[in-house]
């Protein structure tokens, strides 16, 4: 753990519902909140590494599988760079 203290502010974002579902499973299932579980993905991303080890994302498939989350990255608003 960190002796960083981070500045949390409450924000107010739109998400595809399916994705919600699946990030709300996946916070219950590794025991913390949304915003956790979302720092600590984007915290991952901003250095370049993966986000979740092969247990997680093989929860993560059940759960896309479950609520039907069908998207994918290429059906994202995000401009890949590469």
């Amino acid at each position: 753990m960190t002796n960083k203290k981070p500045q949390r502010v409450q924000t107010g974002v739109r998400i595809e519902k399916r994705i919600l579902k699946v990030l709300k499973a996946v916070a219950a299932q590794q025991e913390m909140s949304l915003g956790d579980l979302l720092e600590g993905i984007l915290l991952h991303s901003f250095e370049g590494k993966a986000s979740f080890d092969t247990e997680t994302l093989g929860f993560i498939e059940q759960m896309r599988t479950a609520y039907g989350l069908d998207l994918s990255a290429n059906d994202s608003a995000w401009i890949d760079p590469s």
